[in-house]
């Protein structure tokens, strides 16, 4: 596969607890990890590749950057997040292009 320039190529997230990220992200969306160290994940298998750093102490605050998620049944990943602990900041709503909702992770994003 190519890139395309000015495409994401990456997205990075803070995180609190290394493993509580990848189990949430896990459950929630079937993400695979690799594990750089004791402060810095790594995720697959979202059809873009990205990272969770935990280096800092600092408590995640909102709102931040936005990561839209593609779903094919969105009610269904929605319990999938509850399911895993995550908590819905903002019901579905309508938006241009659909329907979505946000969620904050165990980590706060």
């Amino acid at each position: 596969m190519s890139r395309q320039n000015h495409s994401i190529d990456y997205v990075e997230l803070p995180m609190v607890d290394a493993a509580e990220t990848k189990r949430f992200y896990h459950q929630a969306f079937g993400l695979d990890f690799t594990d750089w160290g004791p402060h810095y994940v790594s995720f697959a298998g979202a059809r873009v590749d990205g990272g969770f750093n935990g280096e800092s102490d600092a408590t995640v605050t909102g709102p931040g950057v936005l990561v839209v998620l593609y779903a094919e049944n969105l009610t269904e990943s929605l319990e999938q997040v509850i399911e895993a602990g995550g908590s819905i900041v903002r019901p579905t709503y309508e938006f241009p292009g659909g329907k979505r909702f946000h969620f904050r992770d165990p980590s706060g994003n």
